[in-house]
C-alpha cells in the first residue's frame, strides 16, 4: 500500500478506524448485508452503496439504506442488530499495518486522535481487541459533538484538534472514505486517503 503523505510541519494526526486503521470495511457489509435482510432487504446490499456511507454514523446509515431501498424500518433496532453482529465479525479483522506503523511513529512526539462514526461500545471493542486501545488517547465518535453530527460534518475533527491543543490547519487526517474526507477538508485539514477497498 502507497500513502500519499504531504510535506509539512503537522502538529496533530487524526485517523479514522474502519478502513483506515483495521480491515473491517468488509465485515462491516456483511453485518449491515445480514441486518437489512432481516429487516426485510429482499436482495444483497449494493456494496458501491454501502461504501459510500464510510465514516457516517450507523443509525444515519440505516435510514440512507432504508430509503434507497424504499423500505420501512426502525433504524435503532437496525442499528443495534447490525452492531452485535459486527461485533462477533470483526474479531478477526487485520491492522492495516502501513497506516497503523506510521501512526507509532508519528505518536512518539504529536497528539493523535481517532474521530469515527461508529457507536463508543463498538469502538472501545474494537480498539481493545485490536490491541490499539493504548496508542491513542482521544478517540471521538458523533456521541462527542451537538446533535451527533457525524461525517460529512467537520464537528467532529475540529473538536479533535482543540482537544489536541493543535490548529485545525496544521492537522493532517487519514481517511478511507469520501464522507470523512470531505468533513475533513471541510475542517481546514490536509487529508491521506487510505485505499481500504485495495487491500
Amino acid at each position: 500500500m502507497h500513502l500519499d503523505i504531504p510535506s509539512g510541519d503537522f502538529a496533530g494526526y487524526i485517523f479514522d478506524l474502519d478502513g483506515t486503521l483495521i480491515d473491517t470495511m468488509p465485515a462491516h457489509y456483511r453485518a449491515w448485508d445480514a441486518a437489512m435482510r432481516a429487516a426485510g432487504l429482499p436482495v444483497p446490499l449494493d456494496e458501491d452503496l454501502f461504501y459510500s456511507f464510510g465514516g457516517v454514523p450507523t443509525r444515519l446509515v440505516a435510514e440512507k439504506i432504508a430509503a434507497h431501498y424504499g423500505l420501512k424500518v426502525d433504524p435503532a433496532k437496525v442499528e443495534h442488530e447490525k452492531e452485535e453482529l459486527f461485533k462477533t465479525m470483526a474479531a478477526k479483522a487485520n491492522l492495516i499495518e502501513p497506516v497503523v506503523a506510521f501512526a507509532r511513529h508519528v505518536a512518539a512526539t504529536r497528539p493523535v486522535a481517532i474521530v469515527t462514526g461508529g457507536l463508543p461500545n463498538v469502538v472501545e471493542n474494537t480498539l481493545r481487541t485490536s490491541g490499539l486501545a493504548p496508542l491513542f488517547p482521544l478517540v471521538l465518535t458523533p456521541m462527542d459533538v451537538p446533535e451527533g453530527r457525524g461525517k460529512p460534518a467537520p464537528d467532529m475533527f475540529l473538536l479533535a484538534a482543540s482537544r489536541m491543543g493543535v490548529p485545525a490547519e496544521r492537522c493532517l487526517v487519514f481517511e478511507d472514505a469520501e464522507p470523512g474526507i470531505q468533513g475533513a477538508l471541510a475542517a481546514g485539514m490536509q487529508v491521506v486517503r487510505v485505499p481500504s477497498r485495495d487491500l
